[in-house]
């Protein structure tokens, strides 16, 4: 029987080190060769745009697809999975909160992998939806002791700060300006949706780890190019997404100043198939588009409590 999963019932089914496990592990088996994913097609129209990104985790017995739509800055997501065996509908799932879990589990496993096991200051630079889950996760990833916390409204940061201590009993503070959040900092994580850099350079210490999470466009820039340069290792989630959507890396990529070549994957990372951090001078960077298979295996993590519970209403496919 096919099912379908509510918002608050999704979310009331996830928690951080669960998904930071699925997602691991299916980036670990994307290097290995065990997983389908597309990237993400776009329908552009005057008012609204559709996403979409396909994939299979043949694992799990599931393909399906992650589908959103976005207009006048409000977006709503859902994914569809299917029995990878038989292609019977298995469930539906409202998916706002899965993918804001997914995306920062991402960032937490990159930073396991990427940044110095001694991290202790974090600098976020956004306080939107997206920023939670980039908290969460690397609260669980590292031991960071200190968020420092950036963006343009100080009412949202200092929101976001006070749900931050309660969510994760670390300390956060708002910072007085994006560079006093990242000067110093042992990782940074931008999560904005601006089309230009939201930092310099020279902002970033010897030794940093950073995760560039909302540049999924070519239109957006969260990083200046010196930036994308200064770093000793490039990792993306996928280098055919990132030739897609990757728009911090896109001027140093036409200049010929990097190409996919150098650019590591996590999964391979994870697999140990290529090097991750070699040292604690390294600056590394990792550049988080999204994969539908990390949406899946979520999924898959969500659809086996549900059934657990008894949750979710049949859909009549």
């Amino acid at each position: 029987m096919a099912i379908y999963l509510q918002e608050e019932e999704v979310a009331g089914l996830l928690d951080m080190p669960s998904v930071m496990a699925a997602v691991e592990a299916v980036m670990a088996a994307h290097a290995r060769g065990e997983v389908v994913d597309y990237p993400r097609q776009r329908v552009r129209l005057p008012t609204s745009m559709t996403h979409m990104l396909q994939g299979a985790v043949p694992d799990k017995r599931l393909t399906g697809f992650k589908v959103y739509t976005s207009s006048g800055g409000r977006a709503r997501f859902w994914v569809h999975v299917f029995d990878s065996d038989t292609g019977e509908p298995v469930a539906v799932l409202e998916a706002d909160t899965l993918g804001m879990m997914r995306t920062g589990a991402a960032g937490g496993v990159a930073a396991k992998y990427l940044a110095r096991p001694d991290a202790k200051i974090a600098a976020i630079v956004g306080a939107g939806w997206q920023a939670q889950g980039q908290a969460l996760a690397l609260a669980e990833a590292l031991p960071i002791e200190t968020f420092r916390v950036a963006a343009r409204t100080p009412e949202h940061v200092r929101a976001f700060c006070e749900t931050m201590v309660q969510r994760t009993g670390r300390k956060f503070v708002p910072a007085e300006s994006i560079e006093a959040a990242v000067r110093g900092a042992d990782v940074v994580v931008t999560v904005t949706t601006s089309p230009k850099p939201v930092l310099e350079a020279d902002w970033l210490e010897e030794g940093v780890h950073v995760t560039a999470a909302g540049s999924n466009s070519l239109a957006r820039q969260e990083l200046p190019e010196k930036a994308v340069l200064r770093a000793d290792l490039i990792c993306v989630d996928s280098r055919e997404v990132a030739l897609r959507e990757a728009g911090d890396l896109l001027p140093a990529l036409e200049k010929g100043r990097t190409r996919p070549g150098l650019w590591a994957e996590l999964g391979e990372v994870i697999a140990g198939m290529r090097p991750g951090r070699r040292d604690g001078r390294q600056i590394t960077l990792f550049e988080s588009q999204g994969m539908a298979v990390q949406d899946l295996a979520v999924a898959a993590l969500v659809l086996e409590r549900a059934r657990e519970r008894g949750l979710g209403r049949p859909l009549p496919y």
